[in-house]
């Protein structure tokens, strides 16, 4: 026990530092936001469709949205069974009862660094086999392939939300940010994602986001000071746009698209899991064996935005997460090539 447990710790303090082009993984010092689990370039390009080749599940009408507003919704992603085995979850492992609202409110188990994530909700579960089995569904896979218009993909290792509604001594403000370096020329390209696990209307939290901030960035960044905060725009004068979702929705988006959690002013929680892909870079060895390690031991990224679990419950109270062929490929467990 006592050399599984020093495993663990060893796993837990491992950081990796690589730098790519204009990309680097995020170490506890590195103060920026972003999922550690996968690479971000300059180098990647999303589909461009050059002789409008066929779409796995998007819609030409959903293809036209995607590049006009920078988001997407994807309905049904996953089969209903799916979205109550993470429900399920979610209130396990905050040890809160769905019928008994007083659970819902309590304090956090580790503070995290990125304040404005602060009572919003985040989960820090990544590797159970509910989150994976959404991760290695097919529907959710073809959908970024449409995105990225290749096969060959990584899902993040990611975490999950229950947001629950705002009280007197319990708020959260919300809030608007990017989670790459807008500084960067040429900018990082990346997607991310987040499925609904119930339905999420304007009341209840959820996604928000400024499209017009989104096509307009090139002339809106001439305008601001040389010393803007590149993970922080100065949103005034633009539209914030309120996303309402149905259970099952899989909502993509363009990480170039300012975007936030909006506060819960409703009487229910907003229930969601983090879920993105982006081309395997299976040459990154040093990546690659990472993001098998923290699915083998159920390890959570750590940095700036990920407080982690103190309890370890993943460790000790689940099972490493049975994989799909399409699993181990996502994964990096099974190389594509």
């Amino acid at each position: 026990m006592h050399q599984r447990m020093t495993f663990f710790a060893l796993i837990r303090r491992k950081r990796i530092f690589l730098i790519e082009t204009t990309w680097k993984i995020m170490s506890d010092t590195n103060q920026q936001p972003g999922n550690i689990s996968v690479a971000r370039s300059s180098r990647l390009q999303f589909n461009q469709r050059p002789q409008q080749e066929p779409l796995r599940v998007l819609t030409e009408e959903d293809w036209q949205f995607w590049k006009h507003h920078g988001y997407v919704i994807v309905p049904n992603a996953v089969p209903p069974e799916n979205l109550q085995s993470v429900a399920d979850l979610l209130w396990e492992f905050q040890e809160m009862n769905p019928d008994d609202r007083e659970s819902w409110y309590r304090p956090p188990r580790r503070e995290i660094q990125m304040t404005e994530l602060k009572n919003s909700g985040m989960v820090e579960v990544y590797n159970h086999q509910s989150l994976w089995n959404n991760r290695q569904y097919p529907r959710v896979y073809d959908a970024f392939v449409d995105i990225w218009g290749q096969e060959a993909l990584w899902v993040t290792i990611d975490r999950a939300n229950l947001n629950v509604p705002d009280r007197p001594d319990y708020t959260f403000k919300g809030f608007i940010h990017w989670d790459i370096d807008t500084s960067l020329r040429p900018l990082p390209v990346n997607v991310q994602g987040v499925l609904s696990i119930n339905d999420t209307t304007e009341e209840m939290g959820g996604f928000q986001c400024v499209p017009e901030l989104y096509r307009q960035f090139a002339e809106w960044v001439k305008t601001q000071p040389e010393d803007r905060d590149p993970f922080k725009p100065d949103v005034s004068g633009f539209a914030i746009e309120k996303v309402p979702t149905k259970a099952g929705d899989l909502l993509i988006w363009d990480s170039m698209l300012a975007h936030g959690i909006r506060p819960n002013h409703s009487d229910q929680p907003r229930l969601a899991q983090y879920i993105s892909m982006t081309p395997a870079q299976e040459e990154n060895e040093e990546l690659r064996q990472w993001r098998i390690a923290s699915w083998r031991d159920r390890v959570a990224p750590e940095g700036y935005p990920f407080p982690g679990d103190p309890r370890n419950w993943e460790q000790t109270q689940a099972e490493t997460a049975q994989l799909t062929s399409l699993g181990e490929q996502l994964l990096g467990l099974t190389l594509w090539k």
